[in-house]
């Protein structure tokens, strides 16, 4: 079935991997890159990985990435998961 009006959806998006993180695999806090603030230990949020450079994956609240997409012009879509 397809989701509706998820501007993150999972998987290969345009050279980078999304992929969620949940909660109990959170295990050390991180710095999301789209405010500057700290994701908990113990929260839920997602990593990107640029496919070209692995080394640069990065950790971000969801909200935060779903802003950056739409500043990146990917806005809400129809997909099928």
């Amino acid at each position: 079935m397809p989701f509706r009006d998820d501007p993150a959806p999972f998987g290969e998006i345009d050279g980078e991997i999304v992929q969620p993180i949940q909660p109990y695999q959170a295990r050390k806090p991180y710095i999301c890159p789209g405010c500057e603030s700290i994701i908990d230990a113990g929260v839920g949020h997602l990593v990107v990985v640029p496919q070209i450079a692995p080394d640069l994956r990065r950790h971000w609240h969801r909200g935060c990435w779903y802003k950056e997409r739409r500043r990146r012009g990917h806005h809400r879509s129809v997909h099928a998961s």
